[in-house]
């Protein structure tokens, strides 16, 4: 109980010093602003950083799925020069593999748009109408997305880099030349008028200025393949963490004669990029921290010499070291809380004003995305308030100790 009064008489005495001392409220008051500006540029490293990682990886899957199936002359070829046949045990449903979402059937040909004034070379990327266009409809700027049902029709989605290079507007023709294989037949190309019913923009340049989306079967015709063959297969998984492990097993489910390929292997320079934002966004987080313990090193030494009468008086009435150590730490830790207070309530309003509005934009051609895209989950936001007052009452337990070196005859004199 005497504990008690003495810890309770000391933390009035410090709180109740707080406003009137000339020496520590700056000092405090700055302690208290590091933490909360560190917070905030935690918050903001982590959102964005993982934002990012998230965004691209949605990318590259919404044009190529988490793991391609392709026979094995096609597998390092952006055209599909070897058909497969649709009628695989895997397909529709990839029961083998626990954790694969959807499976849909591709192909795709080299191509050239011409216009009255300007060309421009395009992958055709057929798809049927088991193609999944939920990622898609994020990405599409302007009409809708193409009928591929019954009916074999020329309804095409182009990228706005295409529409915007060759003047294409919606509704207009898209005049496209391919290269005939038989270059003995008086033709040596296939002329398709496609009509452009949607114009998409994702942000990622690499293939947004390549792509075009038409119907399967027009390159299944040119190609001369049977209805049922398809150029590769793309699949998806539920959990991108695990797209390895999945990668390894499908590979090891689908027939000898078919290769398997995971989306981190073939964009392996993207991804071995989105891995280096692990390590920045650590270290950011390590040295924000550092300094937000630096700083309340300083307001504690500043309030333990402040209150060194008040200390010599707990040891003379037999106050133990630890406890008065303990009191000065309880107090730290309320003023680190002020400062998470805050960070957190700045902090989280500046990422859903991002998420929401996209006020901060980035160079495409560089980072991918046209916005600064932000991933907002609770539970990292919760481990990097624990970390922070963890560590930081870590770090106060060193100065702290100089409390065990005031003598209690001086202290009581000190002035």
């Amino acid at each position: 109980m005497r504990l008690n009064f003495e810890y309770f008489i000391a933390k009035r005495l410090i709180k109740g010093k707080e406003h009137k001392s000339s020496i520590s409220t700056p000092i405090i008051k700055i302690a208290i602003f590091a933490i909360a500006i560190g917070m905030i540029m935690m918050l903001i490293t982590v959102a964005t950083g993982v934002g990012l990682q998230h965004k691209i990886r949605e990318k590259v899957a919404a044009f190529n799925g988490h793991v391609l199936i392709s026979s094995f002359d096609n597998n390092s070829s952006v055209e599909s020069l070897v058909p497969i046949s649709s009628n695989q045990e895997f397909y529709p449903e990839f029961t083998d593999v626990d954790g694969v979402e959807h499976i849909q059937g591709v192909a795709s040909k080299m191509g050239l748009i011409r216009t009255e004034t300007d060309f421009d070379g395009v992958v055709v990327k057929g798809v049927g109408k088991d193609y999944d266009w939920n990622t898609f409809k994020e990405y599409l700027v302007e009409g809708r997305i193409p009928d591929f049902g019954e009916e074999l029709n020329e309804e095409v989605l182009i990228s706005s880099h295409i529409a915007n290079r060759l003047g294409i507007h919606l509704g207009d023709k898209a005049i496209t030349y391919f290269l005939k294989k038989n270059t003995a037949s008086k033709s040596k190309h296939f002329i398709r008028a496609f009509k452009v019913v949607g114009i998409y923009n994702s942000g990622f340049q690499e293939f947004d200025e390549a792509f075009l989306i038409a119907d399967i079967r027009h390159v299944i015709k040119m190609n001369k393949w049977k209805p049922d063959e398809v150029g590769n297969f793309e699949v998806f998984i539920d959990n991108f963490d695990e797209i390895d492990k999945k990668g390894q097993e499908i590979y090891e489910n689908i027939p000898s004669t078919l290769d398997s390929q995971t989306i981190t292997l073939k964009y392996g320079t993207i991804f071995e990029w989105l891995k280096l934002f692990d390590l920045n966004i650590i270290g950011i987080i390590g040295i924000i921290i550092l300094v937000a313990g630096i700083n309340m090193i300083t307001a504690l030494l500043v309030l333990i010499l402040e209150r060194t009468p008040m200390i010599g008086i707990l040891k003379a009435l037999g106050t133990s070291d630890w406890s008065i150590r303990k009191i000065f730490l309880y107090n730290a830790g309320y003023l680190i809380l002020i400062g998470l207070f805050w960070g957190n309530l700045i902090g989280v309003s500046l990422l859903f004003i991002q998420q929401r509005y996209g006020i901060v934009g980035l160079n495409p051609e560089t980072y991918y995305v046209s916005t600064a895209p932000v991933y907002i989950d609770w539970g990292y936001i919760v481990l990097l308030n624990l970390g922070t007052m963890i560590l930081c009452l870590l770090m106060l337990l060193i100065p702290s100790y100089i409390i065990a070196k005031i003598s209690p005859t001086k202290s009581i004199r000190f002035q």
